[in-house]
C-alpha cells in the first residue's frame, strides 16, 4: 500500500518542522522590530539560512519586510 503526501512520515515531518520555522521566526521578527522601536521606519531586510549538514544542504532565503 503507498502513502499520500498527506500521510508520508517525511512529508508529515517536513510540514511541522516549517511549520515552527515560520511561527517562531515571525515571533522572532517581530520582538526584534518592537525592541528595536523600528516599527513605521522603513523596511527591514532579512535572511534566513537553512542548513542540513548531513544532506549537505545550505539554502538563504533574503528579503525586505515593510515595517510599515
Amino acid at each position: 500500500m503507498t502513502q499520500n503526501m498527506e500521510t508520508d512520515p517525511f512529508n508529515v515531518s517536513m510540514r511541522k518542522f516549517l511549520k515552527q520555522v515560520g511561527v517562531t521566526s515571525q515571533q522572532a521578527i517581530e520582538r526584534a522590530v518592537a525592541d528595536g522601536g523600528l516599527k513605521g521606519q522603513g523596511r527591514l531586510t532579512v535572511r534566513a539560512v537553512i542548513t542540513a549538514e548531513r544532506a549537505g544542504l545550505h539554502h538563504v532565503v533574503e528579503g525586505e519586510i515593510d515595517l510599515g
